[in-house]
């Protein structure tokens, strides 16, 4: 007999925001998620470190296709470092390979935190995803192997002091896309001359989602188990809330049935729209994303499918 085939997931669309437990990977929470909704695809915006909690946004469907602009956000963390101890990670997971005194006090580390406000260079982590020849770099950091890596320009936008009780200082950070905060807690232990290593890393935010429609994996898992999957569907956001910060651009029938074909169109700008936009039709249906090109020329780049 042959193998019976699998049975198929429901096509829904729609961003759920979860509030990642500690110990878990991101893969592997996506993977609850997606099946507590039966969802026919789902994809997150970017991995938390299985150390790391808070939030995680899960593209559902058709919202996968816009999941890398929230991947490119901005994020805001809460992080507990160590002073006096610096491990192979940077973070609690890994081995500590040094130790030193701890002869800072609280306005040391204030006047620290200024040389890592703004735009400044990182080194990445070994233990970060970035391949290397197909790889990721954590998997020539477990092997043992070290690979050369640029430094690459990320943005601190605030970098706010909450609390230090020697040796634990609490920190609040609001970066760009591609920041390491392991890196920048390591950095800033060697600026300070002690060592530091990452004990507790909260993700608060990514982009502009509200912090009070995040969700855990328990909570979701019990309104799976006792409600109708109609109610966990309004959960969602909408899948164009990942792209929000695109001008929004209103098509016309006519144009909107030629987007839809992938082609091209001109129209008329009267408010200068420039870079990337998010299409509407006429109701006020998320159609998906455009470029806006020198001429006022509509190039469709990511559309949705709902065929």
């Amino acid at each position: 007999m042959g193998r019976r085939p699998k049975a198929k997931g429901r096509d829904i669309h729609g961003v759920f925001l979860l509030d990642k437990p500690q110990g878990a990977s991101s893969n592997e929470v996506l993977q609850k998620v997606k099946r507590l909704f039966h969802a026919n695809k789902a994809g997150h915006t970017g991995a938390l470190d299985p150390l790391a909690t808070g939030m995680l946004p899960i593209c559902l469907g058709e919202a996968t296709k816009f999941s890398q602009f929230l991947l490119d956000s901005d994020k805001r963390y809460i992080v507990t470092a160590k002073l006096g101890e610096r491990t192979d990670t940077s973070d609690a997971e890994g081995e500590v390979v040094q130790c030193r005194d701890i002869l800072v006090i609280e306005n040391d580390i204030i006047a620290a935190l200024a040389h890592f406000r703004g735009d400044i260079l990182q080194v990445p982590t070994m233990f970060s995803a970035l391949k290397h020849n197909g790889k990721p770099l954590y998997e020539y950091a477990r092997a043992g192997i070290s690979v050369e890596r640029d430094a690459r320009s990320i943005t601190i936008f605030e970098l706010k002091f909450i609390s230090y009780q020697a040796p634990f200082l609490t920190l609040e950070v609001h970066c760009s896309k591609g920041t390491y905060i392991r890196t920048l807690i390591d950095d800033l232990g060697e600026k300070l001359g002690c060592g530091a290593h990452v004990t507790v890393l909260r993700r608060l935010a990514v982009a502009n989602y509200p912090i009070d429609k995040m969700m855990t994996l328990a909570e979701l898992q019990n309104l799976a188990e006792n409600q109708p999957l109609a109610k966990l569907d309004t959960l969602l956001l909408p899948m164009d809330s990942a792209v929000s910060g695109f001008a929004q651009l209103i098509l016309t029938t006519q144009q909107e049935q030629a987007v839809k074909f992938g082609q091209r169109i001109k129209f008329e700008n009267p408010d200068k729209l420039q870079g990337r936009v998010r299409l509407y039709s006429t109701v006020g249906e998320f159609i998906g994303i455009a470029e806006i090109l020198l001429d006022n020329v509509i190039r469709p780049t990511r559309l949705v499918n709902f065929s």
